[in-house]
């Protein structure tokens, strides 16, 4: 009997720590089991150097979605970002999206600055006004090579 009490305070134990192990790589890999409730925006960008799927989306510094998918749009010549807004966020139809850095040579992420308009851009709708990445590269050559 006493074998039997030990093997199932092991078996416990095992499951315990499968449960913590699992809670926490789900936490580390920043996964979302059923989803937060979002809607969906597009945007286009000259460029999106830097900037990957998943990249955070914020306004005023503070996280409000993410990155959803990025594709090239082959008439236009722009890269199109499709953006996962969480729900209790609204944008007007004014507001102006830009590709910024997180430090000197931090992770890009989109930065929205809402507008002042009285209409709100619905689910599927697009942001017109964008800032495409600033290249660092490109600027310190102007700067070094230019006479």
């Amino acid at each position: 009997m006493r074998k039997f009490n030990l093997e199932i305070v092991v078996g416990l134990f095992v499951v315990v720590g499968f449960v913590c192990f699992a809670w926490l790589s789900v936490r580390l890999g920043d996964i979302s089991l059923f989803g937060s409730p979002t809607y969906q925006l597009t945007a286009s960008f000259g460029s999106v150097s830097g900037l990957k799927s998943g990249a955070i989306v914020e306004i005023a510094g503070v996280p409000v979605g993410k990155v959803d998918d990025i594709h090239f749009d082959a008439t236009k010549y722009e890269a199109v970002v499709t953006l996962a807004i969480d729900n209790g966020i609204t944008l007007q139809e004014d507001s102006i999206a830009s590709v910024r850095t997180a430090g000197i040579i931090g992770d890009r992420y989109i930065d929205i600055s809402p507008g002042g308009s009285d209409v709100e851009i619905q689910d599927g709708g697009r942001i017109i006004e964008t800032e495409s990445a600033i290249n660092l590269e490109e600027l310190v050559s102007k700067y070094i090579f230019e006479k």
